[in-house]
């Protein structure tokens, strides 16, 4: 068991051989000149998350053997509404559905924008004693059209997943990543001319959708020699009709504030509720700091994810969602929950069922 754990954690990364952003990069290592990046490693700007071997293992540990009650949903408890190719096609312009975990599929300006895909039913890289996912899919990557642009907030295993890039890599046009992320893809086959990689604040346009990496307070590695050697991030989404904010993984920081005063108001925010634990708030939010971060965003309409699909936490599987509706009605938030694979309007609020 010891030698297997051990076996998965070793997985090193590899970097980009372009120039970018300050950063000088080939494929042994990464130089910048970024207040963000220190000794090799890219940090955050507010809070220090310090967690070191021990406290991982401490943490996954804490995970493997909590005894929480109802952290696994009982079976089919979980609504999928399942979809085909033409559902995907004959999509309103300017709608969004939530597929699993991080992953949603938008259609703006009639292009699909798909988001930190994740369509395998574990998480690696402990095969053994993977999370599994709670739900059926409600569509497959082989039943979706082309795919315009895909985003990916970080390198963890819940928001890039080897095997679904392996699948998308040919029906995508664009891949749109952070600072040292563009390796792992190119690895996986993706053509280098489809990667755009960033820093935070910087954009990249195509077809009149404008996607910004703005900061998260997060962290990053997939192995035991990586940790914090490729950027995490969180994302604005502007077309020509829409403005959104999908937050990937963070903490609770003050530049919420500030990307609501560049950026927002936002018409939805796709922000993180699920995952949490005193043990690490540092980078990832407690409920009411998600709702709160809506308010700093300046969101007209709060979409929770990040919950609902894998066991990442020691809290009950429904608790994000109690909590974060419970905190929204008392902040006079307007939150949606359609269910998995449920396709809502983007400006405008659709009434939604709770189901959990």
């Amino acid at each position: 068991m010891r030698k297997k754990l051990l076996k998965s954690l070793i997985v090193l990364s590899l970097f980009t051989g372009i120039v970018m952003a300050g950063c000088s990069q080939n494929k042994k290592n990464i130089q910048c000149n970024l207040k963000h990046y220190e000794n090799g490693k890219f940090k955050n700007l507010e809070a220090d998350f310090k967690s070191d071997f021990k406290d991982f293992i401490s943490n996954v540990w804490a995970v493997f053997t909590d005894t929480t009650k109802n952290k696994i949903p009982p079976k089919n408890a979980i609504p999928v509404v399942k979809l085909t190719k033409e559902d995907i096609i004959n999509m309103p312009d300017n709608s969004v559905v939530r597929l699993v975990h991080s992953t949603l599929l938008f259609k703006l300006d009639n292009k699909y924008i798909l988001t930190d895909p994740v369509f395998s039913e574990t998480i690696t890289p402990f095969p053994f004693v993977a999370p599994k996912r709670f739900h059926d899919l409600p569509i497959t990557i082989e039943q979706l059209p082309k795919i315009d642009v895909v985003i990916i907030s970080h390198n963890h295993y819940d928001h890039l997943d080897e095997q679904s890039i392996l699948k998308l890599k040919d029906k995508v046009e664009y891949f749109y990543t952070t600072l040292g992320v563009k390796q792992k893809l190119l690895d996986l086959g993706v053509n280098t001319m489809k990667v755009c990689e960033l820093d935070w604040w910087q954009s990249c346009t195509a077809n009149n959708l404008k996607i910004t990496a703005t900061p998260a307070q997060h962290f990053s590695g997939r192995g035991l020699f990586d940790k914090n050697k490729t950027l995490w991030a969180s994302w604005v989404i502007t077309s020509t009709k829409a403005n959104l904010f999908f937050s990937g993984d963070s903490g609770y920081f003050n530049t919420f504030k500030k990307i609501g005063e560049k950026y927002g108001p936002f018409d939805m925010t796709f922000i993180e509720a699920g995952a949490y634990n005193e043990r690490w708030k540092e980078i990832h939010m407690m409920p009411k700091q998600s709702v709160q971060a809506n308010i700093d965003l300046k969101g007209k309409i709060l979409f929770p994810v990040h919950n609902s699909s894998f066991n990442l936490s020691i809290h009950p599987w429904n608790e994000p969602l109690n909590k974060v509706v419970e905190e929204a009605k008392k902040q006079n938030v307007t939150v949606t929950h359609p269910k998995m694979g449920e396709i809502i309007p983007l400006l405008s609020k659709k009434e939604t069922q709770k189901w959990w």
